[in-house]
């Protein structure tokens, strides 16, 4: 008793209990885990539509004639590719080519941007910014002033186009809309990035309107099938669709090329960037390790941080996010392995309890919409 005061809250706390919110420690922050069951929310996401509170990510708001300049030298990706409301996933790295954190970029206008970031780095990641500072600029961490919501899964347009005049068709893939009303409340920035694997939208706006517009989307819901969804599901979505998770997938010592993000990584950006030369090195001698999937054939699921064996009875890697994946009825997992044994079809093992239980190396993703 008495722990929950020392954990963040985000604006919509006090609303969970009355939706049946199972209330966990997330990296500080007291977070839904579930609503009803992982199973339906998982499922009410891939059929019909879920609302998560994602309050506790981080928002840093960056404005100066030298911002762009900045950000490119802080992400792995080439920002000068941004017009204005289009957003971008990057990685920021340290010089040896490890992972700061994952964010988004938004371009808010010529000399304004928006980062999201995670919310377990919001301080660490603000220090670095801040340690980085060039040029003409200025650097705002507003994530206590900002709430966000997510509505996501097939019928997540049909829900949200009920509440605003907007065209919602008309915001593509990372793509973003500014200043929408939503239900009378002004001032929303409506994107859709995701992280499920479905389509849907993200919600950022003043923390002092989340309660009204979470009640006023699962009222617009109801004959939908929207239900609020916790973080169990939102892990077993982004696992199916092979979406990184900082922590996990990402760390200080996974770079964003052996998590498989290695899009975002771009090497021949003109200008040069924190880890450049450390990624450039990476890519030409070839990786040591790389993120694989992997199904569990034998009794088990696969957890983080479980170990990889080979055939031949060596370790070569580690398990770094596993589920029983609700849509396929399979134990599935993500794993960083030795290169050397990252072909699909390879049969190995993992060492599940102090049992090494039968597994192979599959394709991933392993949901597609």
């Amino acid at each position: 008793m008495g722990t929950e005061t020392a954990l963040k809250q985000t604006p919509l706390f006090e609303v969970y209990k009355k939706y049946g919110a199972k209330v966990i420690d997330f990296g500080g922050w007291a977070l839904p885990v579930q609503f009803s069951s992982i199973l339906e929310e998982h499922e009410a996401v891939r059929t019909e539509a879920g609302l998560f509170d994602v309050s506790h990510m981080g928002e840093v708001l960056v404005e100066g004639k030298d911002a762009e300049s900045y950000i490119n030298y802080l992400v792995t990706n080439d920002v000068t590719k941004l017009s204005i409301n289009q957003a971008q996933y990057t990685a920021m790295c340290y010089p040896d080519g490890g992972t700061v954190d994952d964010l988004l970029v938004y371009k808010l206008g010529n000399e304004k941007y928006l980062l999201v970031i995670n919310a377990a780095n919001i301080e660490k990641d603000y220090e670095w910014m801040k340690q980085h500072v060039k040029g003409k600029m200025a650097l705002q961490n507003i994530s206590e002033d900002i709430a966000q919501l997510a509505i996501q899964g097939p019928k997540a347009e049909s829900i949200l186009q009920k509440l605003t005049e907007i065209d919602l068709s008309e915001i593509g893939s990372f793509k973003f809309a500014q200043h929408v009303n939503i239900s009378g409340i002004t001032d929303i920035l409506v994107s859709r990035t995701g992280y499920t694997g479905e389509n849907g939208y993200e919600l950022y706006l003043a923390a002092d309107k989340a309660v009204v517009l979470w009640e006023k989307l699962l009222e617009a819901g109801t004959t939908n099938g929207l239900q609020p969804c916790g973080l169990g599901a939102r892990d077993t979505l982004r696992l199916e669709a092979r979406l990184a998770l900082y922590g996990q997938e990402l760390s200080n010592d996974i770079s964003p090329l052996e998590a498989g993000i290695g899009f975002v990584v771009k090497t021949n950006k003109e200008s040069d960037f924190i880890g450049k030369s450390a990624l450039t090195e990476q890519k030409e001698a070839g990786l040591k390790r790389k993120l694989v999937g992997i199904e569990v054939t034998g009794r088990g699921i696969p957890r983080h941080g479980y170990k990889v064996i080979s055939q031949g009875g060596e370790e070569i890697g580690i398990v770094t996010s596993g589920t029983q994946s609700p849509s396929l009825k399979k134990s599935l997992g993500l794993a960083l392995v030795s290169a050397d044994q990252a072909e699909v079809g390879t049969p190995i093992k993992v060492e599940i309890r102090n049992k090494l239980i039968e597994a192979v190396i599959v394709n991933a993703p392993f949901y597609k919409r």
